[in-house]
C-alpha cells in the first residue's frame, strides 16, 4: 500500500490546534507516534483519518510550513488573565458562518435589496438610551413587551421573529456545523456577532439558559447597531472590561429590564425570581440590574451567582 511523506511539524501543529495533549492523542491514535519519529509514513486512508480527526483540510498536511490562521474576529471575555483566543470549535463555527454570511450579502447585492439602516447607526459616543429606543422602534417592542408572554420561550421566540424580520440572521446552535461530537461549551462562548452592511449575523449558544440567551441576543443587537463584530463568554454575566463591551452591555440591561421599571418593581417587591419572570431573563440579569442600580453590593450579587450557577 502507498505511504505518503509528510512534514512532522505540520502533524503536532495539527494536534496542538485541535486542543489534543500530545500523550492524550497518541493513545487513541498510536501510529501518530511512528510518523513523527520517522519510523513509519502513514498511508493516503490513515492521513485522510487523522485530518478528520484533528478537523483540518485534508490539503493543509501537505504544505512545507504550518499555515498562520488569524482569529477572525474579537473575542472579548471577562477575567482579563485569559487568552483571548478561541477553541478550534469556535473558530470553526465563525468560519462557517462568514462564509454563509458572504454567500447572502453578495446574493442580497445583486437582487439590489437595500441596505438595512442599522448597521452601524450609532458609536459609543451616543447615548445608550438612544441606542436602546432605535432598537425598540425598529423591533416594534415597547418598554413592557416582555410582560405580555407566558414564560422566558415564548419571549424569546418572539424577539428572535422581530429581529429577524428587520433583516438580521439569528443562529441557534451548541455544536459546529451539524457535528454533534464538536460541542461549544457555554463557559467558553455564549455567542457572537458578525457586522455585515446587508446581511449581519448573530449566533447563540443554544445549550445556554433560554432567559440568559435573551441578554447575549440584545448584547449581539448593540453590536450590531454600532458596526462592530465580536464573540463573547460572559463569565458571572458581567462584560470584558472594555468601552465597547461596557457600552452594549448598558443596552442589553435597559433593553431588557428599564430602570424605571426595574426600580418600582424592586420597591413595591424585591424579589428577584419574581421580577425575573416578569421581564422574562435569568434571575442572574435581574441580580445585576440590582447591582447596577445600587440595590445589591458586589459581595451580595456574587454571594447570589455562585448560589443560583
Amino acid at each position: 500500500m502507498a505511504r505518503v511523506n509528510i512534514n512532522s511539524d505540520l502533524i503536532t501543529w495539527a494536534i496542538a490546534r485541535a486542543g489534543y495533549e500530545w500523550d492524550e492523542f497518541v493513545a487513541q491514535f498510536p501510529k501518530v507516534k511512528d510518523w513523527i519519529e520517522d519510523e513509519r509514513q502513514p498511508t493516503l486512508k490513515q492521513l485522510e483519518d487523522f485530518a478528520r480527526k484533528v478537523h483540518v483540510p485534508f490539503g493543509y498536511l501537505f504544505l512545507e510550513e504550518p499555515p498562520e490562521e488569524k482569529q477572525p474576529i474579537p473575542f472579548f471575555r471577562t477575567a482579563q488573565q485569559q487568552n483571548n483566543k478561541v477553541s478550534l470549535n469556535v473558530y470553526d463555527t465563525i468560519l462557517l458562518l462568514q462564509k454563509r454570511q458572504e454567500w447572502l450579502a453578495e446574493y442580497l447585492k445583486d437582487k439590489g435589496y437595500d441596505l438595512p439602516d442599522i448597521v452601524g447607526k450609532f458609536s459609543t459616543n451616543d447615548h445608550y438610551q438612544h441606542v436602546v429606543q432605535d432598537i425598540r422602534n425598529t423591533l416594534q417592542l415597547n418598554e413592557e413587551w416582555a410582560d405580555s408572554f407566558k414564560n422566558w420561550e415564548e419571549a424569546l421566540k418572539h424577539l428572535t421573529a422581530q429581529i429577524e424580520e428587520a433583516g438580521i440572521v439569528v443562529t441557534f446552535n451548541s455544536v459546529v456545523g451539524n457535528s454533534t461530537k464538536r460541542k461549544i461549551k457555554v463557559e467558553e462562548c455564549r455567542g457572537f456577532v458578525l457586522v455585515d452592511e446587508y446581511a449581519p449575523f448573530m449566533f447563540i449558544n443554544n445549550d445556554d439558559a433560554k432567559a440568559a440567551q435573551m441578554f447575549t441576543l440584545i448584547h449581539e443587537l448593540a453590536h450590531i447597531w454600532v458596526g462592530e463584530s465580536a464573540g463573547f463568554d460572559f463569565r458571572n454575566l458581567q462584560p470584558a472590561s472594555d468601552p465597547l463591551e461596557t457600552f452594549c452591555d448598558a443596552v442589553a440591561a435597559e433593553f431588557l429590564v428599564p430602570e424605571n421599571a426595574f426600580l418600582n418593581g424592586w420597591d413595591e417587591q424585591p424579589n428577584i425570581q419574581q421580577l425575573s419572570k416578569k421581564f422574562k431573563v435569568s434571575p442572574i440579569v435581574i441580580a445585576r440590574r440590582a447591582l447596577d442600580l445600587g440595590k445589591m453590593t458586589r459581595a451580595d450579587f456574587f454571594k447570589f451567582y455562585n448560589q443560583t450557577g
